[in-house]
């Protein structure tokens, strides 16, 4: 086997350990693919490029690479000479988690807080005029849960801010 076989190999290992892992926070395998394929490109890469690299159709490399250019994960570049789209990985690792991870907290946070802001008058209205006293306890007690929730919710906020700002970067540095 060649050396650079076994640079191609060592590559799609690693590439295959990427796809994996990007499961775990909720995307596809696929879409790892695309972001490994990028991560050891040394130019920017066409559709086409990747889609051959990854044996994936055109549409569906089309369809990863927004994901990817949703999360900041790829950014799209023009190559002089050439009409079509070209991508680059984004190879800070840690500077991806915590864009992803951050963006996902502010997701949870919006929903949530939503539901909270509506339903905290209604409960506050049934634990203080409710006939049903049954009701109005139960009532008591979700006020405290959402309490709880929106309690939850100001700390992530606080550790999504961190995040964002660099600051937990003083609490856990970079190595």
């Amino acid at each position: 086997m060649s050396d650079e076989q076994r640079l191609d190999e060592a590559r799609d290992a690693i590439i295959s350990a990427i796809a994996q892992t990007m499961v775990i926070y909720g995307v596809t395998p696929s879409v790892g693919r695309i972001y490994g394929v990028l991560y050891f490109a040394t130019e920017p890469l066409s559709l086409d490029e990747i889609k051959d690299q990854v044996a994936m159709s055109k549409a569906s490399v089309s369809h990863g690479i927004r994901e990817l250019l949703e999360t900041d994960m790829v950014t799209k570049v023009w190559k002089k000479g050439d009409r079509k789209d070209h991508y680059i990985a984004e190879k800070d690792f840690l500077r991806n988690f915590i864009h992803f991870l951050v963006k996902k907290i502010r997701q949870e946070r919006n929903i949530i807080h939503k539901a909270y802001v509506q339903t905290k008058p209604l409960l506050e209205e049934l634990a203080h005029s409710s006939k049903d006293q049954k009701v109005k306890d139960s009532a008591v007690k979700d006020l405290e849960y959402i309490d709880n929730l929106e309690n939850y919710l100001k700390w992530t906020m606080q550790l999504a801010n961190t995040m964002e700002s660099g600051e937990i970067f003083k609490h856990f540095p970079k190595h």
